[in-house]
């Protein structure tokens, strides 16, 4: 019986699940309910993971449009809708140019390619095997099946013709909406934050924008630089397929650090199918080409807006390579690099706001 009694005297009743009126339990009701969130955020982001790189995709785009559209407003006083037009004919001028009229050479050129790349890779398996090393050219095509399979799911709903097509244009439709009026989609986002938080928003989106548009256009500099230089000067050294690797060169250079190693083992084993003087020449060409962008476009024009870290960006495409297939890879670049804004100016509004939380403090008595 006594202990009965001091038993009772030494239990506290504490608030249960059922009362939330409780603070402790609104606490940790908001607790879990930050958890359940995230993790309901995770799954949803696998689960519309190729809607989700489609939307990016869509907003690179028109960044691209928009920047074209801001740079043709310096000499054109005219409305933006024409300026947009006159960027988009532009485009699509350059497009049936390159694939239209001279499709069926370089559909040719891409068949006589392939043949020529395979005979190449052959002949390297054998002189591997030559000085002992245990390969065979099957091994290098498993290495490059296996190396395609682990680009994600979304290379699965956008790999085919018909999957690429309609994802092409789901993105350019979507691009060119938000490239007429981005200030409304802008207004838009930011009216579904507080009122407190909206100027710091369009702050942190004029960067965002300001150094996307200077990373495409440095991006696209590049793409033009490495794909007429490489087309020019293996055209002047009498290597085989010059417009096609031009061209594959131009497109690889959209993708840093991987683009470039891509391109150069094309260029490399196309000019020593040709002889071994046209081989060392084309090597010799891919060195200059990437010194010339490296050194000289990306310093001048990209890196003034954002300067990332080699291994950061091959790590990120790594990254989204795996987890969103062949958008992640070619979107990880300019993710990252709006990642890194972010930061850097929530970064500097936070200390600014801590500066002036310290001034204050000293200035009260």
């Amino acid at each position: 019986m006594g202990e009965s009694g001091l038993s009772d005297k030494i239990h506290i009743e504490e608030p249960g699940p059922s009362e939330y009126r409780s603070p402790l339990v609104q606490h940790e009701m908001k607790r879990a309910g930050v958890w359940i969130a995230m993790g309901v955020a995770v799954a949803l982001i696998v689960l519309l993971a190729q809607p989700i790189m489609l939307i990016m995709g869509a907003l690179v785009l028109a960044t691209m449009m928009d920047g074209g559209t801001r740079l043709l407003g310096r000499v054109l006083p005219i409305g933006r809708g024409w300026r947009l037009a006159i960027v988009l004919l532009a485009a699509l001028a350059f497009l049936i140019y390159t694939f239209f009229l001279t499709g069926s050479s370089l559909a040719a050129q891409a068949q006589a390619m392939r043949v020529i790349v395979e005979a190449q890779v052959t002949r390297i398996g054998g002189w591997m095997q030559q000085l002992g090393i245990t390969t065979t050219p099957e091994d290098f095509k498993n290495l490059a099946s296996q190396a395609m399979s682990s680009l994600g799911r979304v290379t699965a709903a956008v790999g085919t013709m018909v999957g690429a097509l309609t994802s092409g244009v789901m993105m350019l439709v979507l691009a060119i909406f938000i490239a007429v009026e981005p200030k409304l989609y802008e207004r838009g986002v930011a009216w579904m934050l507080p009122m407190e938080n909206r100027a710091r928003f369009y702050r942190i989106a004029d960067k965002m924008g300001w150094t996307l548009r200077r990373l495409m256009f440095g991006r696209l500099i590049g793409m033009a630089v490495e794909g007429v230089g490489t087309w020019l000067l293996l055209w002047a050294g009498g290597v085989p397929m010059a417009g096609l690797l031009g061209i594959l060169t131009g497109l690889f250079a959209f993708l840093p650090n991987i683009g470039s190693i891509i391109s150069g083992i094309l260029i490399v084993l196309v000019g020593f199918s040709a002889g071994v003087n046209a081989g060392f020449y084309a090597f010799g060409v891919y060195l200059a080409v990437q010194i010339v962008d490296g050194y000289l476009i990306v310093p001048m024009v990209a890196k003034r807006a954002t300067d990332l870290a080699p291994a950061l960006v091959l790590a990120a495409q790594i990254l989204f390579g795996a987890l969103f297939g062949i958008l992640g890879l070619f979107l990880a670049d300019p993710m990252i690099a709006m990642l890194k804004v972010y930061l850097e100016e929530r970064s500097r509004m936070l200390e600014a706001e801590r500066t002036d939380g310290l001034a204050v403090d000293q200035e009260t008595p």
